[in-house]
């Protein structure tokens, strides 16, 4: 009976139940501790980038498969235990004549997996009405869990395909990894805080949206993205990053939409660090030395924005206040990344010769360059031509 409550509780919070799951000793928090440590501690050894990254992305879609074994066994198990508590009242030819307790247990687990499953071979049968009803409550158990799984998969892979539709779309906007510095200075045009607010407020949704489903589904988090050099951290730090740019360094409409996505952001990352029951990690790591903007780079950045709106290396406490806003969101992000094994997004992008978008804009800046020439030139004949006819 423990066997068959816990399997129960455990799918209704893990399936049904449209908010954060509670309880230490919940199956689904025991099996991700049981084998999410050992896979990432093997792939971590890996030494090929790609084939580390293969490793990890089929953790997730098998842990699901494994989850939904481990559950259906349980339950099998389950209500074999029931069988075997009354008797194992049931009447099979394989038996010997003298029965053991193991061929008893046999016959049961062989009725509880046909019952589960809705088999019905009918090649074991009960022979009392206790292990009657049994049977007909494990059919319908096994009923209800096909439907459940039928269910569930659609629901997961639906909010997974949404999350990665956003990511993809900010390849263009903010490089592939994604960095804060890259999306500013790609938005440094004419209208470019308009669109900057526009997208920071898809953003603020599509936090939302993770901030919803990865909490009702934590099994999400261990999906990875299609694409090389894409996350979801990622690019939720990037988009962190490039708000509390906006927020520390600049005045106008896109800081009151900056603060909005920061806010729900942050919540996302904070949540999902509660849900794993994590430790959130200091800005800068001591033992591993990593600090995500060191004043070189920093100054680097000031010089990446200088065709922007942004004023970072003019104000001398731009520095201050942009390390005191990311104490409120990198402690979290370096503790999911950490666990998950994926890495959060750099401040300024690596230099890259097979830059596509700078290759487009180039191209581009060409072509308007030629079209102004020509209107200049068009300018000068009719002026020309003016000046001949008044002479």
């Amino acid at each position: 009976m423990f066997f068959l409550t816990a399997v129960g509780l455990d799918t209704f919070q893990t399936i049904i139940l449209p908010r954060r799951p509670s309880g230490r000793l919940r199956i689904t928090r025991l099996f991700f501790i049981a084998t999410w440590g050992s896979w990432a501690g093997l792939a971590k050894r890996v030494k090929d980038k790609n084939l580390r990254e293969e490793a990890y992305g089929i953790y997730g879609p098998l842990s699901l498969i494994l989850l939904l074994a481990l559950w259906a066994s349980l339950l099998m198990i389950g209500f074999a235990l029931l069988y075997f508590a009354i008797g194992s009242p049931f009447q099979d030819m394989t038996r010997s004549p003298a029965v053991t307790y193991w061929q008893h247990f046999r016959s049961d687990i062989y009725v509880s997996g046909t019952t589960l499953f809705t088999l019905g071979l009918g090649d074991v049968l009960p022979r009392s009405l206790v292990a009657r009803a049994l049977i007909i409550a494990e059919a319908g158990f096994g009923l209800g869990f096909v439907a459940l799984v039928i269910g569930y998969l659609p629901v997961l892979y639906q909010a997974f395909s949404k999350r990665e539709v956003s990511i993809a779309l900010l390849d263009a906007r903010a490089g592939s990894p994604p960095t804060a510095g890259e999306l500013l200075r790609r938005h440094g045009f004419d209208g470019g805080e308009e669109a900057i607010s526009i997208l920071l407020a898809e953003w603020e949704r599509w936090a939302a949206e993770l901030l919803e489903s990865h909490v009702s589904y934590p099994i999400l988090c261990y999906y990875r993205s299609q694409h090389d050099n894409q996350s979801w951290l990622s690019a939720l730090t990037a988009i962190l990053d490039a708000c509390s740019l906006l927020i520390t360094s600049l005045q106008g409409t896109p800081v009151r939409q900056a603060q909005l996505t920061f806010a729900m952001a942050r919540h996302a990352l904070v949540d999902l660090v509660l849900i794993f029951h994590l430790k959130e990690r200091p800005i800068w790591q001591e033992q591993l030395k990593i600090d995500r903007l060191p004043s070189e780079d920093f100054r680097r950045l000031c010089g990446l924005l200088t065709k922007t709106d942004i004023a970072l290396c003019g104000d001398p406490a731009s520095e201050d206040r942009l390390r005191e806003i990311r104490a409120l969101y990198e402690p979290y992000a370096h503790a999911l990344s950490e666990y998950l094994g994926m890495p959060v997004a750099k401040w300024i992008a690596e230099p890259k010769t097979t830059d596509q978008w700078s290759r487009v804009a180039g191209l581009r800046s060409v072509a308007e360059g030629a079209k102004r020439k020509e209107l200049l030139e068009k300018d000068r004949r009719e002026h020309e031509s003016i000046l001949h006819e008044e002479h």
